[in-house]
């Protein structure tokens, strides 16, 4: 019993994880090499895998500019908008903004595909947004030193990227989602979609100016900890997904799999010996339940 809901938590958990094992390196390449070099390792890992698969067979011609396309929007700039948060904002608050991606992929739904929107739906949304302005404004202790706490340059400017970074995977994932509904194989479709922002990140790494440029030297140390984080994030996380979707209650899987920024917060606590502010709790907690609404149909 539970086990689709388990895979669920599991996921999110895992996502929490991994905004932790991610911050340090991405800190030390910069964003976009770091980025790059994590969507590059991902890429292969799912080829390799769709490669001894009858995976491909689901794809037809017809599947392949719409994945490019939510692969260059949702992926590529995407993640590169929610490295560049993380290295500004902290796992935390990263989190929260990415959290955000649920309530906006609602909204598209509505203007973009004429789908309804409930009085329930607008109600979680209106508090999902609520929990994660909570915890940016108030999220924070002054007693709080650790530099996951600090907020590296504008605020505004942080928290701009940390939108676009959610606003990327809603209109990426809407681009993908009439594919999905042909019965696409979604490791395929992910191998797609990350080959092909894999691509976009290799070439903008190539332009001559430096903030493309790795900051730091490439160790193994750190190669394995990108290649952890793709692996637990991308391939673990997304393959439970996929398993609790298969048999659990959509909108339970849903609202379990949107609790990453509750799941990180005593993670963060064991990891920095910090306890989070009490304005962290609370948003979290209104970004579950918010998440709950909106998926509650």
């Amino acid at each position: 019993m539970f086990v689709y809901e388990a895979a669920a938590l599991g996921a999110a958990a895992l996502w929490a994880l991994t905004g932790l094992i991610s911050a340090g390196p991405a800190q030390h390449f910069g964003a976009i090499a770091f980025n790059c070099t994590r969507m590059v390792l991902v890429a292969l890992m799912l080829i390799a895998w769709v490669a001894f698969s009858t995976g491909w067979g689901s794809i037809s011609a017809d599947h392949i500019v719409p994945l490019m396309l939510s692969g260059v929007i949702g992926i590529f700039m995407g993640d590169t908008a929610l490295f560049l948060t993380l290295n500004r904002m902290g796992p935390r608050r990263t989190a929260m903004l990415f959290s955000l991606n649920a309530p906006m992929s609602a909204i598209l739904g509505w203007l973009l595909l004429n789908e309804d929107l409930t009085v329930t739906q607008i109600l979680g949304i209106l508090i999902t947004f609520s929990g994660v302005l909570l915890a940016i404004r108030f999220g924070k202790r002054k007693s709080q030193l650790h530099q996951w706490e600090s907020v590296r340059g504008p605020l505004w400017a942080g928290v701009l990227l940390g939108l676009a970074a959610a606003l990327s995977q809603s209109i990426g994932s809407l681009i993908a989602r009439p594919v999905m509904e042909t019965g696409a194989d979604p490791v395929a479709a992910s191998s797609l979609r990350v080959g092909m922002a894999a691509l976009c990140l290799l070439a903008l790494t190539r332009l001559p100016v430096s903030w493309v440029k790795p900051a730091g030297r490439f160790t193994p140390s750190l190669i394995g900890l990108i290649a952890l984080s793709g692996f637990l994030g991308m391939g673990v996380g997304m393959t439970l997904i996929l398993f609790a979707l298969s048999g659990g209650e959509v909108g339970i899987i849903a609202t379990l799999s949107a609790t990453t920024p509750a799941l990180m917060l005593p993670m963060l606590w064991w990891r920095t010996k910090e306890i989070p502010a009490l304005g962290a709790w609370a948003g979290a907690g209104l970004v579950v339940v918010g998440s709950a609404l909106l998926f509650a149909s």
